[in-house]
């Protein structure tokens, strides 16, 4: 992953794509208008991952996919148009810890966003600076259907400073069935609440299908269930 310079670190972020307005298609801020930073570069790489222009070479140009901003190049276009929620994802927005917290701590100072969410796989710990920013973490740890060792993708003590910071949600993506018993376990093991569960799928009819297929277990354990509002809408189109 190409990264700014040393004398640029706490003032520049690499960028995949900002977007916006558009919806909160995940979680429990689902509906919500939403403006969207996606950040570049990720040190997973799930098989199913919707978003493979932030890192994998192999099935993009990543050349053409990341492009350096600075802190103030974002500002200025929040302060076009201030959101209502703003959504800090990406690949994994965590790998730019420093240039992020001063971002957010901006938007803050400003008053450029009411609610700040970032979406992260929970395998890399936030700054002080972070946590005290944002609003919500979307945390989505990784089930063995990402085709990740257990290692990469569980983290104890990060998901358990996540926890601990009151401000996380627990978003699983799911496939089958059997999936949900691997969420237990983690619920079980790391004290996981809220949970969230979403149907992984890049179109509207293996969306469906999938949320119908869970509706009922999710309900008998009395977690959530997220929609991917923006698929149903827009099926797998960018900057949506």
């Amino acid at each position: 992953m190409k990264l700014p310079a040393v004398s640029d670190v706490d003032r520049e972020l690499v960028v995949n794509e900002t977007f916006g307005p558009t919806f909160q298609g995940e979680g429990p801020s689902t509906g919500r208008y939403a403006h969207f930073v996606r950040l570049f570069g990720c040190h997973l790489s799930c098989i199913w991952c919707d978003s493979p222009q932030t890192h994998d070479a192999t099935r993009c140009d990543l050349a053409d996919e990341q492009r350096v901003l600075s802190i103030e190049d974002i500002l200025s276009w929040l302060a076009a148009g201030p959101a209502d929620l703003l959504v800090v994802t990406g690949g994994e927005p965590l790998l730019q810890p420093h240039v992020v917290g001063r971002l957010l701590g901006a938007i803050r100072e400003r008053a450029l966003a009411t609610d700040i969410e970032i979406e992260t796989s929970g395998t890399i710990a936030p700054t002080d600076m972070i946590t005290s920013a944002v609003t919500r973490f979307n945390v989505s740890p990784k089930l063995s259907h990402s085709g990740l060792r257990r290692h990469q993708r569980i983290r104890p003590a990060v998901l358990r400073d996540l926890a601990d910071s009151g401000k996380a949600v627990w978003k699983f993506v799911v496939q089958a069935l059997d999936d949900l018993d691997e969420i237990q376990e983690l619920v079980d093991t790391y004290g996981l609440h809220p949970v969230w569960v979403m149907p992984e799928g890049t179109d509207s009819s293996t969306v469906l299908a999938r949320m119908r297929m869970l509706a009922d277990p999710v309900l008998a354990r009395r977690w959530n269930l997220s929609t991917r509002l923006h698929t149903l809408l827009w099926e797998n189109d960018r900057g949506r």
